[in-house]
């Protein structure tokens, strides 16, 4: 045995040793500008998201910032609304509509908001169109990497970096300015430097973005969003993505301008991969839908172009469903499609929840009150022998003026309120009080001991009905 073991082991020594890393390494991605239909639209959402973004929060409203989420009140202004922290209902209510919108258009038509909506998509095209004004197209931001380190290099790079970080800065201090007032947000910068929380989520935030547009770009979208490997669950067949034609575009081939394909033997495609170059994440659509397709409709633009100076129909690569694409389904087939069990459960609840959210909203009360009878003085007796109750109502005020109000009590005979009756809460405030009911010693004696049902009313000064009811008890003593 022993000499068995020593005839194998210069054998064993003799195989050479392979590391496989588990990590690999990522290939940067120079895409490609594109122009077309789908860039233009692109465009236009850029345009109209960053408008009301920047713009909104130097909006005003009735003496105030029109968009303000002030933690420090906590109260948040949405134009003439006014919440507060009773009302984190409709904020969960818009996370559950804006959920429910995602799973219906992604149904519908696959990756709509990755493609054209979302702040990653968005800022990363601002970000490249940066890259492409500072360092050139494709081909010349490749030559560029390639090239030793100049003066003229390092220009370009920092004039590049310049201007993400600037857009950056610009986006995290506008973030920050719809929970900081935005108009006096620089001067505290200016004043406090730093040394603030202010500056802090301006410089976070900034630096995200920074590195998210301008560095991670795809591996965002690939490695960190859900939403990529929950989409196969959403769609189905006849759900609206980017697609290739593979029936008329292969087999691909080079071929010289206005050839007829059918003549050379090929089909449409001509291999000229403009489709992968103008791709943010780098993937073929030829090989068929895949995670990392946000759904831009860059093949698209770059496809068409192509086409169109072939000579040949445009579409090869184009807005289609997978069904209709392999069984050669023309738009209106592909369009009797669209209704079909998930998208009208998807639809009936996207509907059911923006109607209790709207509804919600317009029976909202422009008061709040809260009543908490006092436990710490179950019942006391007056000098005059009336039995008396504490509590404490807290009042909330949800418009945006001074309003005084009214309380008083209903359910038993002769009970009353006490002391002061008008209490005075001012605009989008909370406010606590103390509130006295006194029992006249007659009434009580004529009551079994125990708690009495009463109910509280609230009515605003100047009006004849009450605005809130709110149901408590009164302790009348053995």
């Amino acid at each position: 045995m022993s000499t068995s073991s020593e005839s194998l082991e210069p054998a064993v020594a003799a195989q050479p040793v392979h590391f496989v890393s588990m990590y690999q390494k990522r290939t940067k991605i120079y895409a490609r500008s594109v122009r077309g239909l789908y860039a233009r639209l692109r465009w236009a959402i850029v345009a109209l998201t960053q408008s009301v973004f920047f713009g909104l929060p130097w909006l005003d409203w009735n003496g105030r910032q029109a968009v303000l989420f002030d933690l420090d009140a906590p109260r948040f202004y949405i134009f003439g609304l006014v919440l507060q922290p009773q009302d984190l209902i409709f904020l969960a209510a818009l996370l559950v509509i804006a959920a429910l919108a995602l799973f219906f258009f992604t149904a519908l038509a696959g990756r709509l908001w990755c493609g054209y909506a979302c702040p990653q998509t968005v800022y990363s095209e601002i970000f490249q169109w940066i890259e492409l004004k500072t360092e050139g197209d494709r081909h010349a931001r490749i030559k560029l990497d390639k090239q030793p380190w100049s003066a003229a290099k390092i220009a370009r790079k920092s004039a590049k970096h310049a201007l993400w970080l600037l857009v950056a800065l610009a986006a995290g201090f506008t973030l920050v300015g719809y929970f900081v007032p935005i108009r006096g947000l620089a001067p505290h910068l200016a004043q406090a430097g730093i040394a603030s929380w202010p500056a802090f989520w301006v410089l976070f935030y900034g630096g995200m973005m920074y590195g998210h547009a301008g560095w991670l770009r795809e591996q965002i979208c690939n490695y960190m969003c859900p939403y990529a490997r929950i989409q196969s669950t959403l769609i189905d067949g006849d759900s609206l993505v980017i697609a290739y034609d593979g029936a008329r575009g292969d087999p691909r081939g080079a071929r010289p301008r206005r050839t007829d394909p059918a003549s050379v033997g090929l089909g449409s495609c001509t291999d000229c991969t403009l489709c992968v170059q103008v791709c943010p994440a780098g993937i073929d659509i030829r090989n068929g839908l895949q995670n990392e397709c946000i759904g831009c409709a860059a093949c698209i633009d770059a496809c068409d172009d192509v086409m169109q100076k072939m000579d040949y129909p445009t579409g090869l690569i184009r807005y289609a469903t997978s069904n209709g694409v392999a069984q050669g389904l023309g738009k209106a087939e592909m369009l009797r499609r669209v209704l079909r069990p998930r998208v009208l459960i998807y639809g009936a609840l996207l509907s059911a929840a923006g109607t209790a959210f709207a509804v919600g909203l317009a029976m909202r009360s422009p008061v709040g009150m809260d009543v908490i009878r006092d436990r710490g003085v179950m019942a006391r007796l007056g000098e005059d022998g009336r039995v008396q109750n504490l509590y404490r109502v807290q009042l909330m005020n949800r418009t945006e003026r001074t309003t005084r109000y009214e309380l008083g009590v209903e359910g038993l005979p002769g009970l009353v309120v006490d002391g002061s009756r008008v209490f005075e809460v001012p605009p989008g405030e909370v406010r606590p009080f103390t509130l006295r009911l006194a029992l006249p010693a007659e009434a009580a004696q004529s009551l079994t001991p125990g708690a009495q049902p009463v109910t509280l009313t609230l009515t605003e000064q100047g009006q004849t009905s009450a605005a809130l009811r709110e149901h408590s008890t009164f302790l009348v003593p053995r």
